[in-house]
């Protein structure tokens, strides 16, 4: 089963990404982790490197084609990425999306990468402008639509072991046998 976890920076993704995966003995493959690696190794911070990709298109389509690569070509894995819902497209089995208020996102990220909030709060706001701009422009997808999701849910309503439970309880109670449909991903044009 490929399961696709969604969200803004912040939002939890890759906390319980990392916990469902582990719980059910799959792979996670994280977008994030990847686009933080890249921005590394450039000598840039994930805000310069969303700000070069800007200008140089290449950047995200070479990471969101191999999210869509690896959609297409593995299985038993949980696939997590601000885009990972739509990347994977039709080959997701489970598409789910987190989300939480930018002031609790900020927060999250100033613990995580040791910087003051209001720094946080003005880079993830900047940086989710940003990437929206790129993804309609090339994909013509809206980040904003939630329709292609199984589960949305506020990570800041709950402690992360209850978001991980929640997940996990909604992932455990799929049953392919009995699914009547998802929502199809229409309208993505998946030029890399």
């Amino acid at each position: 089963m490929l399961i696709t976890i969604s969200g803004p920076a912040g939002s939890g993704k890759s906390t319980v990404a990392a916990g469902l995966a582990e719980s059910l003995g799959y792979e996670h493959v994280s977008g994030g982790d990847i686009f933080r690696d890249l921005a590394d190794d450039r000598g840039l911070t994930p805000l310069e490197l969303n700000k070069r990709a800007e200008e140089d298109d290449q950047i995200d389509r070479d990471l969101d084609r191999k999210q869509r690569d690896i959609a297409e070509s593995r299985d038993d894995i949980v696939l997590e990425s601000r885009l990972a819902g739509w990347m994977a497209g039709e080959h997701a089995d489970f598409r789910i999306w987190l989300d939480a208020p930018l002031s609790v996102r900020a927060e999250r990220i100033a613990d995580r990468e040791d910087k003051s909030v209001e720094l946080a709060h003005n880079e993830t706001k900047e940086r989710g402008k940003s990437e929206a701009l790129r993804y309609r422009e090339y994909y013509n997808i809206d980040i904003e639509d939630r329709s292609i999701y199984d589960l949305a849910l506020n990570t800041a309503r709950l402690s992360p072991d209850g978001v991980r439970a929640v997940v996990e309880s909604a992932v455990n109670a799929y049953a392919p046998d009995d699914d009547e449909g998802q929502t199809p991903v229409e309208g993505v044009t998946y030029e890399f």
